[in-house]
């Protein structure tokens, strides 16, 4: 069975929308009970045998450094720092130099999905996927925008938020990519994987969408983030 051991966390969001409630730290940083988002996001990983993630920071970045250091939780951490914003393509990008194994599971900072690692590797290789998306299942996909699947859980389009409403599937921001199929692309320094990589090139590859409905929350709201305080006291 093959194994997949490294991360990339996307962790320099600005958080503008938590301003309100969360000041002076990168949205990932945000505190949840005492200890920072980030630290139940690399723990839930670890639990499931990932060994190195790369945070890729921007915002404050020395913030997220100096919290977590070189080692935490048995997990070795590097860091990708933006200069400048490079979007989430080209943050992806740079963070994936950083790795040594060809394929990488991708998270959002600020978005715990409680996925089963071991078989999203199970799904991506049996379905010879060039690349993974988690889709969650919600009753209502205004809110996110949708991802359309077909019957053999085939990635066949995306839809914008607003354009449509009701139950369906939406990008979890969790991926599971395999580096060389990303790299036979070009892309600008700058670009983002949802609009320049997964709407553009979705018919160019094996993309695929693995469902599942396991708990998920984006902490990117305080309603949100004001819930996580209460969850995340059963579930961690």
């Amino acid at each position: 069975m093959y194994k997949v051991t490294e991360a990339v966390f996307l962790a320099g969001g600005f958080g503008t929308r938590l301003q309100s409630v969360v000041k002076e730290v990168p949205k990932p940083m945000a505190d949840i009970n005492g200890k920072p988002f980030l630290h139940y996001l690399i723990t839930f990983y670890a639990g499931q045998g990932i060994n190195h993630i790369v945070l890729s920071t921007g915002y404050l970045h020395q913030v997220v450094s100096n919290y977590f250091g070189e080692f935490y939780q048995g997990v070795k951490i590097s860091y990708a720092v933006e200069d400048h914003p490079l979007g989430t393509g080209g943050a992806i990008k740079k963070s994936l130099e950083l790795t040594k194994t060809n394929h990488v599971f991708v998270a959002n900072g600020d978005t715990m999905f409680l996925v089963d690692l071991t078989s999203i590797v199970k799904f991506h290789f049996e379905h010879k996927a060039d690349f993974t998306l988690i889709a969650r299942e919600v009753e209502d996909v205004s809110r996110y925008g949708s991802v359309i699947l077909d019957e053999q859980s085939r990635i066949v389009g995306f839809e914008e938020k607003n354009n449509t409403a009701g139950k369906g599937f939406i990008n979890g921001g969790v991926y599971l990519i395999d580096k060389s199929f990303l790299s036979s692309f070009e892309f600008p320094e700058k670009f983002s994987i949802e609009k320049d990589f997964f709407e553009k090139h979705y018919k160019a590859g094996a993309f695929y969408g693995k469902p599942c409905s396991n708990y998920f929350i984006d902490i990117g709201i305080p309603d949100e983030y004001k819930r996580a305080q209460t969850d995340f006291v059963k579930l961690f």
